[in-house]
């Protein structure tokens, strides 16, 4: 498996901003736009994403809104595979299917289109799941589930950054192979 040495994980760290108290006190969020700004980092990232998933077997890559949809975009076009988003409520065009999920404050909730797949094939869709970051991981779960309703299979869920000391990809883990750029523990 391709992965990052340690080189070049601190120059794609470096390029992520911290922003202190945001989106409340207390939080400090990871800000990838310093990162897709500078092209030849995010260049680098959409590259080694294409040299480790270049061999896996699957036909979509689907992003998580909004920042999922940036890097599952870029790789889709560059791996020549199709791209199927993953959005909040009521941003979908077509019928949906919809998943909800708990987060610390309340509920929220995301959707599918319900042929976003081809599904001519005899075997399910494959199907690579792409997110900037994993913290608690309820969107993420959500996502999985979702793909499984429609029955498509998830070959892998990416993250440039894993929030590790959350522990949000510890249940994903067991049903899903995750792979990420950045751990943060």
């Amino acid at each position: 498996m391709v992965v990052l040495n340690e080189k070049e994980k601190e120059y794609i760290s470096s390029k992520i901003r911290d922003v202190h108290d945001f989106p409340k006190p207390g939080i400090i969020f990871k800000d990838i736009t310093t990162l897709l700004n500078d092209k030849e980092a995010f260049n680098f990232l959409i590259e080694h994403l294409t040299q480790r998933y270049k061999s896996f077997d699957f036909e979509f890559i689907t992003g998580i809104e909004s920042r999922g949809f940036i890097l599952a975009g870029a790789l889709a076009a560059t791996l020549n595979k199709a791209f199927v988003p993953i959005r909040k409520p009521k941003k979908l065009p077509y019928t949906t299917i919809s998943e909800k999920y708990s987060l610390e404050y309340g509920i929220d909730e995301i959707e599918i289109h319900i042929d976003a797949f081809d599904k001519s094939s005899q075997r399910p869709p494959k199907v690579l799941l792409i997110d900037d970051l994993i913290a608690t991981g309820g969107t993420a779960k959500a996502a999985i589930r979702l793909l499984k309703k429609i029955h498509v299979e998830c070959v892998e869920a990416c993250f440039l950054i894993n929030l590790k000391f959350l522990k949000g990809d510890v249940e994903i883990a067991q049903s899903t192979p995750i792979y990420s750029v950045l751990e943060i523990f």
